[in-house]
């Protein structure tokens, strides 16, 4: 396995177009697991680490860009006001090493629909550029970044640069079911983000389907009725029965399969479960807020 490792983004984008097989490796959480268990033996490795522009974060007027070497523990640091629900999934990702390692270029290279920084960024409606030297940069909405199980939409040569995350409009919520509390990939995960200013809502389903799935239904059934309702403006106490039926259409939403984690089922359920707690607690924390700036 030969070993790559250039210290400008030209650098590895020359790289990677003469060796499109490098896999790139930052904080390698991922797949130095793949490589130790002997999974994959890829015919070279292209260390990114040394790149700065990748570990840079940087904040415009309606979005922030994180570069794609930004590690979980700088977005909890430094983006708990802009991002806070890519920051609640950035907390249950592995353990602190794991965090101060991992990054989330990483999580969406890796490319599974498990990865816990991934529906959040599409529930925001967040955008991937990525980079080579054929084509230059170009943008990916996240919600179509994989396109099947370990499959990315990026082209051979190229490499992911960073991701714009949109300024959290109103609340923001994330939560997954694991097998333990810490350190398990998800049996399932939802995150939830509010635009206030746009009236209406935005999800990401993972770990229930072979890609990350948002619910339509689900966000018509809450914009319908609020707006119906006069909620938007009036920021009263949710109607009975609204979450329980958003919870049922974001599971409804799903595509689950049984395996070794757990059934379909019971995925739909806990998704139901989430999905229901999540938009509560939203609702709730834009009333008091709401509240207190009366």
């Amino acid at each position: 396995m030969d070993f790559l490792q250039p210290t400008t983004l030209d650098a590895a984008l020359a790289l990677k177009a003469e060796r499109p097989a490098a896999v790139p490796i930052c904080g390698g959480t991922d797949l130095m697991v793949d490589i130790n268990f002997d999974r994959e033996r890829p015919e070279a490795t292209m260390d990114l680490t040394r790149i700065d522009e990748l570990g840079v974060i940087e904040r415009g007027d309606d979005h922030v860009w994180i570069g794609a070497g930004v590690p979980y523990l700088q977005i909890l640091a430094e983006l708990a006001e802009d991002t806070p629900g890519l920051c609640m999934a950035a907390r249950t990702v592995g353990s602190p090493q794991i965090r101060a390692r991992g990054t989330l270029g990483g999580n969406l290279g890796t490319a599974s629909p498990a990865g816990d920084a991934l529906p959040p960024l599409v529930a925001c409606g967040a955008v991937a550029e990525v980079a080579s030297t054929e084509r230059g940069r170009r943008e990916i909405p996240v919600r179509d970044f994989i396109v099947r199980p370990r499959h990315s939409a990026l082209e051979p040569d190229e490499l992911i640069v960073r991701v714009r995350v949109p300024h959290a409009r109103g609340p923001q919520q994330f939560g997954k079911v694991g097998q333990r509390n810490a350190m398990v990939i998800s049996i399932a995960s939802f995150g939830l983000a509010f635009d206030l200013e746009g009236r209406t809502v935005g999800t990401g389903i993972g770990s229930a389907g072979p890609v990350i799935l948002d619910a339509p239904s689900a966000h018509a059934h809450v914009e319908e009725t609020f707006g119906a309702a006069g909620l938007w403006d009036s920021g009263e106490r949710m109607p009975d029965g609204v979450a329980k039926r958003f919870g049922e259409l974001v599971g409804e939403a799903a595509s689950p399969i049984d395996d070794v984690r757990g059934t379909a089922r019971y995925r739909r359920h806990a998704l139901a479960v989430l999905a229901a707690r999540s938009i509560t607690w939203a609702w709730e924390e834009h009333r008091q807020t709401k509240g207190s700036a009366a």
